[in-house]
């Protein structure tokens, strides 16, 4: 096996598609405390920095809020997510054999998301996909998240490995730049739920869809 040992995975938006899922609990919680449902279309902007920032955008779209029921609203979503972490979730097209292809190939593979430790865990599970790594950082694992580096370097360090063995691969600006600031090359995935023009994007390779990722690592291992 060559360079890269490690591969370290943002999940929504790069793994798998999680945005309807997201916000159909969302609406749910709107729903339960008598606030308007807000369109698909627009949850999906509100993705990536985690569950309580997700409902605190529900909120302000729908009126106002104090931060005790943000709490509460975000308590009560986490709670059915575990219950029922993938409804409408599914992996991208290419995930389940990209990733045992990479694990035929020695490459040691980790999870780095904002999404909730448990939830993250839940939901692979219910997926199939847990097999497939070897280690999980949570929005939660840390006392801070992405796009603070200290999780992808948590996750790579519990992989026994460190920041010269490893690659991320996400989809959006916190993937980015968490890589950057690790001194980690990053590979682009150009199908999920960035907020920015791609173009933005500090990228050592971009992929359009997830089966392109072992030549993507190729192309980069050629380049250092």
């Amino acid at each position: 096996m060559g360079w890269p040992r490690a591969v370290v995975f943002d999940l929504d938006g790069t793994l798998v598609d999680s945005a309807p899922e997201l916000a159909r609990l969302l609406n749910k919680v709107l729903s339960e405390c008598g606030r308007s449902e807000i369109e698909p279309a627009r949850v999906r902007g509100f993705v990536g920095d985690g569950v309580a920032r997700l409902v605190e955008r529900g909120f302000a779209e729908t009126g106002t809020a104090t931060a005790e029921e943000c709490r509460r609203a975000t308590e009560r979503f986490l709670a059915c997510y575990e219950a029922e972490p993938a409804a409408l979730t599914r992996p991208y097209l290419g995930v389940v054999d990209t990733l045992a292809r990479l694990e035929r190939e020695g490459r040691r593979l980790a999870i780095c998301t904002n999404k909730a430790e448990r939830v993250t865990h839940a939901l692979l599970k219910a997926l199939g996909i847990d097999v497939f790594f070897s280690a999980v950082i949570g929005g939660d694992t840390l006392p801070v998240r992405k796009p603070d580096p200290a999780p992808l370097l948590a996750a790579i360090r519990r992989l026994d490995l460190t920041e010269t063995d490893a690659v991320m691969i996400g989809d959006n600006e916190h993937d980015a730049a968490t890589a950057e600031a690790a001194g980690v090359p990053f590979v682009l995935v150009a199908y999920g739920y960035a907020r920015v023009p791609l173009s933005q994007l500090r990228a050592d390779a971009t992929v359009e869809r997830f089966e392109e990722i072992p030549e993507a690592l190729a192309r980069v291992a050629a380049t250092r």
